[in-house]
């Protein structure tokens, strides 16, 4: 069987003069990656359908300067911290930390010039059948307001089944907060429509209410009885345009699900996504305490895509592996410290079963 292959090209400068590149991942069973340097982006995500045909699946832009726009953080690291610090403040081992607010008066992704805006460094690997992108970055004592001097690698992996795969390790060298996401739109039927029609199930049974501005109100509460119960597949309409006080106030879905899930352990499932008509399934697997779900609630059909269609409002879907929001200030959430001479370590898998081809009913 043909091995993986990985290759590169430019894609730009930044305004800072700092070269980027885009590193592609193809796989022989027909899947392909593009990653970029700037943000650790997936710029691109080939997928063949049941009948073979490869079609990227995730939203992007057509080049680094729109990226560089500081937009809705397409396919990009989000850092050090992933979804929101309320109020842009936390307190670790005694001493207080602020973060620049930039979403309604809190802290969101990492604050205003977070990982999604650096320039990683790349090196690529090949191991028998996986191909592997290793993205590097050092984020200084202090950056962002965040305590302690910290060093990540996030490796995507592609393998010859077409898994892609995200491990992220991190290392500090003081007590400090951190969570790792990708922010991938995904849209499996690759058509520039809206979502609403695909099925997604999540394997949580509870997850966190939010008030007006995207915080946790509280307690961990049950899916059961409402739009947020996706223990069995349902199409994306039956939930995002659901009469109900969390769906209209975030309008659509923009919450995250607690997941039984140890990063100590092997991944498990964590959602699954399907096009109406079946042709592409997507399972996401983790080892993530929580998965936010966005379905593009604010693209508003300003941005185009590279083949020149707008971006348009639930025209996808992202499911964030992550610490949950707003874990720094919640004793009663599973633990975001990182602290020294420990390696934090996550892995989030994108696996594509390939659905049988369909064939006509004998006459």
């Amino acid at each position: 069987m043909p091995r993986p292959t990985i290759h590169s090209r430019p894609f730009g400068t930044t305004p800072t003069g700092e070269e980027v590149t885009l590193w592609r991942l193809e796989s022989p069973s027909g899947t392909y990656a593009e990653i970029l340097t700037y943000g650790g982006i997936l710029h691109a995500l080939g997928v063949p359908n049941a009948t073979g045909r490869t079609e990227n699946v995730v939203l992007s832009l057509p080049s680094l300067d729109q990226y560089a726009e500081k937009g809705p953080y397409l396919g990009a690291l989000i850092g050090r911290y992933a979804n929101r610090i309320a109020h842009g403040r936390f307190t670790l081992d005694g001493t207080p930390h602020a973060v620049p607010v930039n979403d309604r008066g809190h802290a969101l992704h990492g604050g205003p010039a977070g990982f999604d805006a650096r320039v990683w460094e790349a090196a690529p690997h090949t191991e028998d059948d996986t191909v592997e992108l290793r993205l590097r970055l050092h984020s200084p004592h202090g950056d962002m307001g965040f305590p302690g001097a910290l060093d990540v690698t996030a490796t995507y992996s592609l393998d010859a089944h077409g898994t892609l795969a995200l491990d992220c390790t991190a290392t500090t060298d003081r007590p400090t907060v951190f969570s790792l996401s990708n922010h991938a739109y995904f849209n499996l039927a690759a058509d520039g429509g809206n979502i609403l029609d695909h099925t997604l199930q999540v394997d949580g049974d509870t997850y966190l209410p939010v008030d007006a501005t995207g915080i946790p109100l509280g307690p961990i509460t049950s899916v059961a009885g409402t739009p947020f119960d996706l223990t069995a597949p349902r199409t994306l309409r039956t939930g995002v345009l659901a009469d109900d006080d969390q769906i209209r106030g975030a309008q659509g879905y923009d919450h995250c699900w607690v997941l039984a899930s140890d990063e100590s352990a092997a991944p498990r499932r964590a959602a699954r996504l399907t096009t109406p008509d079946g042709a592409r399934t997507m399972e996401v697997w983790t080892t993530a305490p929580g998965l936010q779900v966005y379905t593009a609630n604010h693209l508003d059909g300003t941005l185009t895509g590279p083949t020149g269609h707008p971006l348009g409002r639930h025209g996808a879907v992202c499911l964030e592996t992550q610490h949950l929001p707003d874990a720094p200030n919640r004793p009663a959430y599973p633990s975001a410290v990182l602290r020294p001479g420990t390696t934090g370590h996550r892995r989030t898998e994108f696996r594509f079963p390939r659905p049988a081809v369909r064939t006509p009913a004998a006459d």
